[in-house]
């Protein structure tokens, strides 16, 4: 099991945003920037482009109402996408608010944010999401 399947599945603790039967979304704990998002599809798939097809375009649908909470949570230009793939082997996108293009730029330091700042971080796109939905 990847560390994403341990997550959904409850064995490892997550700071939820959303959930549905394929989908998982959770901030990440080492955030390029504050409102930083993984969305993972259930299935346990390396690569992004190994979904089958539903999954594919059913994970941007997913995502979008989050990356809207996310642009209304946290001052940015918008909500920018990533999928880089290397860290974890499971497909998953990042929702990173943006400024510029640098805010998505991985080789920076990501240091681990604290439990306290996750969890104020997660109200804030939660509190944003309920105003979507």
């Amino acid at each position: 099991m990847t560390i994403f399947s341990r997550i959904i599945s409850g064995e490892l603790p997550s700071y939820k945003i959303a959930e549905n039967e394929k989908f998982y979304a959770f901030l990440d704990i080492y955030p390029l920037r504050e409102g930083h998002v993984l969305v993972v599809p259930k299935v346990e798939i390396d690569n992004l482009f190994d979904l089958p097809s539903e999954y594919l375009s059913e994970m941007l649908v997913f995502a979008q109402p989050i990356a809207k909470a996310i642009e209304k949570a946290f001052p940015c230009n918008r909500c920018g996408i990533s999928v880089i793939g290397l860290e974890v082997p499971h497909a998953h996108m990042h929702l990173i608010p943006i400024n510029s293009a640098n805010d998505l730029n991985f080789t920076q330091p990501k240091p681990r944010a604290s439990d306290e700042d996750l969890k104020k971080v997660q109200q804030k796109i939660l509190q944003a999401l309920n105003k979507e939905v």
